[in-house]
């Protein structure tokens, strides 16, 4: 909830508006299975949990170049929570315009909205 008070929130159909924006990232941040099992939302990037704090921080030798980017970045999970502590911790990290998904991958999925699927990879 302190995270929620903190972040902003935008809603599913917010959120398809913003698909098409070139100025826009999605970021998946729940496990590989996750996103192997169920898909993602077209054009979505993953970062695991794990690793997002790694990936945003420019002093960390796993820093990723996309998240100095000057776009907006939404944060999705399966249903919210974790997104809403990414968030919040993203920006307590000093990234700006940011924002999570209100209800997550669940949600999305409920509301019949596009999904892509992750080519298997080969063993």
């Amino acid at each position: 909830e302190r995270a929620e008070a903190n972040i902003e929130s935008i809603s599913i159909e917010a959120a398809e508006a913003l698909l098409e924006n070139d100025d826009t990232v999605f970021v998946d941040i729940r496990d590989i299975r996750e996103l192997q099992r169920e898909g993602k939302l077209p054009g979505a990037t993953h970062a695991p949990r794990g690793m997002l704090e790694f990936w945003v921080d420019p002093e960390s030798p796993y820093h990723r170049e996309l998240f100095a980017e000057k776009k907006r970045f939404v944060f999705y999970c399966a249903s919210a929570w974790r997104s809403a502590l990414a968030t919040d911790t993203v920006q307590t990290m000093g990234m700006e315009n940011v924002c999570h998904m209100a209800g997550g991958f669940s949600a999305w999925k409920e509301a019949g909205k596009a999904i892509e699927k992750l080519e298997p990879k080969n063993r």
